[in-house]
């Protein structure tokens, strides 16, 4: 971001939702917080699997999933798997996130520590939880991790933990005063799987975003993405982490504007 001129509002946002640690981040000015959108995404051209999550606009709460798919070998289009299933996402949209995309645009929302915007871009699945014992997910074919008594999702800008699910069973010091207890979410977290946005820790740019189960189809997210219970179990057994799965998130606009240069499928009518 530059020193002068009119600064993007997600700018001001994080200067007011930072604590400690903002004017050091904001101060060094590192290139990652520098707006800007890739223009292709190597991650999706060699990908094998595609999650697409779209809303209306930025600001809308409900969102469509579709799944797709691409053979191994040559370069192949994109086919849909099975038929789009309703979403929510956080309660105030979508905002710019950090990942394979780059950071976003200026011009349009981004996403910070506790806004209530899931974050918009594309990013990596790092690994799927739930409360269920191994022995009763063989049929996955991703990394799993159970949640348990002393499973925690810290959300503290300040924690070396941050943006991370940790056992607090094993951490000697910890150093982290917010985070969710994720057994004590019950319901939500019964399956979920973990996004690797802002993977590199940023304080301040948003943490612990999930694919999960909803609370229903009316009620946003802190900043997940929610889906009911058939669709969470069908993509659970369609996901490979062989096939290096990546999740999309976009406003259709922002989708149909990118669609081409990003190597994205073709939306069905009606998403």
């Amino acid at each position: 971001m530059k020193k002068s001129g009119m600064a993007p509002l997600c700018f001001w946002l994080l200067a007011g939702l930072l604590t400690g640690a903002s004017s050091q981040v904001i101060g060094m000015e590192p290139k990652e917080l520098r707006r800007r959108l890739h223009a292709i995404i190597p991650e999706i051209r060699h990908g094998r699997q595609l999650i697409v999550v779209t809303t209306r606009g930025w600001n809308d709460t409900k969102a469509t999933v579709q799944l797709f798919a691409r053979p191994e070998g040559e370069p192949a289009a994109w086919q849909a798997f099975g038929k789009p299933f309703p979403a929510v996402v956080g309660a105030h949209g979508f905002g710019w996130g950090i990942g394979l995309h780059g950071t976003g645009e200026p011009e349009a929302p981004c996403k910070v520590e506790g806004d209530r915007r899931a974050p918009a871009g594309v990013f990596k699945l790092y690994s799927v939880f739930g409360l269920a014992s191994p022995d009763r997910v063989r049929f996955l074919h991703f990394p799993y991790r159970q949640v348990t008594s002393t499973t925690e999702a810290v959300d503290d800008p300040r924690s070396k933990y941050y943006n991370r699910i940790v056992n607090r069973e094993v951490v000697s010091r910890p150093d982290w005063s917010t985070s969710e207890s994720m057994q004590r979410v019950g319901g939500r977290y019964r399956f979920g799987v973990m996004v690797e946005h802002n993977w590199g820790q940023l304080p301040g740019y948003g943490s612990c975003i999930f694919l999960h189960l909803w609370g229903g189809a009316d009620h946003g997210t802190s900043g997940c993405t929610a889906m009911g219970s058939p669709d969470m179990n069908r993509l659970l057994h369609w996901l490979d982490a062989r096939q290096d799965p990546l999740v999309v998130q976009l406003p259709l606009g922002e989708y149909v504007k990118r669609r081409a240069s990003w190597d994205l499928p073709a939306l069905k009518a009606g998403s």
